[in-house]
């Protein structure tokens, strides 16, 4: 079985429109042609050269990405640049490469949500709600947990750990301190770490933390977790394809995802 990829575009859009991206964002279609036939899908974080050799090993003539392989302006396309040779290899072995980031973070059941669903939390409030007019209450970047029960810093770390299977963590903060509400930011979530003091959070779960910021919010007396940029992603990419699958095939397309096992974290603790 094949269908256009135009059809699969249109599913996903449906579910994480493009309008809901944040500005700085460069989502869709990257690389391709909407009119191609599909007959299988490789679903990965990003697209680098191991993961376009990886589809066409498979035969998947499309590539679904969370980050966009065109996130800036290219000045050229060419041998002599790591992007010209990523857009030169698709374009060669017929592989599309479509990208879906700040839109699938931003929505209800997306990236943010997924993250809560792993790490085992009740579904959390919007932090700070998408200003998209299609947008519902339930759109926005960020979520906050209220826990059940209180916990210890050091406990909650090793829930992270465990639930993302991560090799390890950073984290700041005592590891006796209490933890009553969490804020939850895929990716990289700095930005939005004083808006996550402002709603009350004893402790921030995120990514690609800097030295002042986390320093500041220690003398505050809030905890950051850092799981990695790829910690707080790929895990929910990987269930956002099996999402994907049961979405596809609500519109009558039954074609197999394959998840990447070329992605990987480039950190690694010494």
């Amino acid at each position: 079985m094949s269908v256009k990829l135009s059809e699969i575009i249109s599913v996903i859009e449906n579910f994480a429109p493009k309008e809901f991206k944040e500005d700085y964002d460069n989502v869709g279609l990257m690389v391709g042609d909407r009119d191609a036939d599909i007959s299988s899908i490789l679903v990965s974080l990003d697209t680098t050269l191991e993961v376009i050799k990886e589809a066409a090993q498979n035969k998947c003539e499309l590539i679904i990405s969370h980050h966009p392989l065109l996130f800036r302006k290219a000045a050229t396309v060419t041998e002599d640049t790591l992007l010209g040779k990523k857009i030169r290899m698709a374009i060669k072995n017929n592989i599309n490469i479509y990208a879906s980031h700040t839109n699938l973070d931003v929505k209800a059941n997306g990236m943010n949500d997924l993250l809560i669903k792993l790490l085992g939390f009740d579904r959390g409030a919007v932090m700070e709600k998408s200003n998209n007019p299609k947008a519902c209450s339930k759109d926005g970047i960020g979520r906050l947990v209220e826990l059940q029960e209180p916990m210890s810093l050091e406990a909650l770390c090793g829930k992270v750990k465990e639930a993302l299977k991560l090799s390890f963590i950073r984290f700041t903060g005592e590891k006796n301190w209490q933890v009553n509400k969490v804020a939850v930011i895929n990716g990289s979530g700095q930005d939005y770490f004083n808006l996550a003091a402002r709603l009350g959070a004893d402790c921030i779960i995120s990514g690609d933390t800097t030295y002042h910021y986390v320093s500041d919010l220690y003398e505050e007396g809030i905890a950051v977790i850092d799981a990695g940029h790829y910690g707080t992603e790929w895990p929910a990419m990987m269930l956002f394809a099996e999402n994907l699958k049961v979405l596809l095939k609500a519109n009558s397309i039954d074609l197999p995802i394959v998840i990447s096992g070329k992605n990987f974290d480039p950190y690694k603790a010494y």
